[in-house]
């Protein structure tokens, strides 16, 4: 029986609905997590992160590990007393950053060894040692384990040294773990886009038993159809019971077709990313506000949503804020952004509820393809 209860509601294909159950809220999947880097959706207050329809947000360990430290978190009453959410939080295990810090990180079988990207301090992190930054000082609901993670292309070797340390690192994730109420642990499948490595690392995580399954190693470069081919065998192999999370991921179009072959949970943060710099989604696809075509538009991004960024600023007024480079124009954007991968996630779930699912997948990959979502 898993930490937090994850019942399926419905169905269609692979593509399904449900809700994972915390005591700090429930989750509705199939769900997007807006991405809480240094404990704050850059950009936007809580307020406006929970008016997005966000139900959890992520913390991460490697930043907040240096700063302000867990230590100081912990102290403070943890992260979600320390950044004011009081909705679930989950947090990653450091594992991406060994990846995207190589040159200043060593990995050996019992940890990483990395200097600080701050002030090139050294630092030490094991499997041990992430989970007592995550599930002890930090205090997150979902704790991931420490993996390795490669980038793309990677052979076939090296994926497999990474599978099998991801593998006994989850072993001793589990072990430092141990039985825990109202905290759930998941283990990450790696294999970069080799089959038989994916089920490899699937044999390994079922043998260990977590709450939850993530799929890691993807979005490292591969692009958009490798990684779909990727998941056409990988999220299948998965436990249908238990929630499976793909990392790291993604544009709106990633979301859809993530969804459509068995996947309940995401994470990104290209919607306040984007927003920083005047791109906007939205159900016609990706739209630059730095263009001279919106100067005079004064139409709203989507007047029948309920984000007052959305509804309540005309593309105009918005142009004017990115081409004059004001605070207010981030935020905006950003915050149109966050609402509308929420408002996607809600559409994606109705439809599977409803059975019209592949309608709805159909219609949006009809818009999007044509364009660069």
């Amino acid at each position: 029986m898993s930490t937090f209860p994850f019942k399926i509601e419905a169905s269609q294909g692979q593509a399904r609905t449900g809700v994972l159950k915390t005591p700090r809220g429930d989750i509705p999947t199939p769900i997007f997590m807006p991405v809480g880097t240094a404990a704050t959706v850059k950009a936007l207050t809580l307020d406006m992160v929970k008016r997005a329809n966000a139900k959890i947000i992520l913390g991460n360990t490697y930043h907040l590990m240096l700063r302000p430290t867990a230590e100081r978190i912990s102290r403070l009453g943890g992260l979600h007393n320390f950044m004011g959410w009081d909705g679930p939080i989950l947090t990653d295990s450091g594992g991406f950053q060994v990846m995207s810090l190589s040159k200043i990180s060593k990995v050996k079988e019992d940890a990483v060894t990395f200097q600080s990207h701050i002030d090139g301090s050294k630092h030490v992190l094991s499997p041990e040692r992430s989970i007592e930054i995550q599930a002890d000082l930090l205090g997150s609901d979902i704790v991931m384990q420490l993996d390795e993670c490669v980038s793309y292309p990677a052979d076939e070797k090296r994926a497999q040294q990474a599978l099998q340390l991801s593998a006994r690192w989850g072993v001793r994730s589990k072990s430092a773990f141990g039985a825990r109420d109202g905290q759930a642990l998941f283990g990450i499948q790696q294999g970069s886009t080799f089959e038989h490595l994916r089920r490899e690392s699937t044999e390994r995580l079922l043998d260990i038993g977590f709450d939850g399954y993530a799929i890691g190693g993807l979005a490292v470069g591969e692009g958009h159809k490798a990684m779909c081919d990727t998941l056409d065998f990988c999220a299948p192999i998965l436990p249908w019971e238990r929630p499976r999370y793909l990392m790291g991921v993604g544009k709106p179009i990633d979301l859809l077709e993530g969804v459509a072959r068995g996947v309940d949970m995401f994470d990104c943060v290209l919607p306040t990313r984007s927003g920083r710099h005047g791109q906007v989604w939205t159900w016609d696809g990706p739209l630059n506000m730095k263009n001279a075509r919106f100067a005079e538009d004064d139409a709203p991004l989507d007047a029948t949503s309920d984000c007052p960024a959305s509804r309540d600023y005309s593309k105009a007024y918005l142009h004017h804020l990115v081409k004059s480079e004001e605070i207010l124009g981030q935020m905006l954007l950003s915050w149109h952004n966050i609402a509308f991968f929420q408002a996607l996630m809600i559409r994606i779930r109705a439809a599977i509820t409803t059975g019209t699912f592949d309608i709805l997948r159909a219609d949006l990959l009809s818009r999007w393809l044509t364009k660069d979502g």
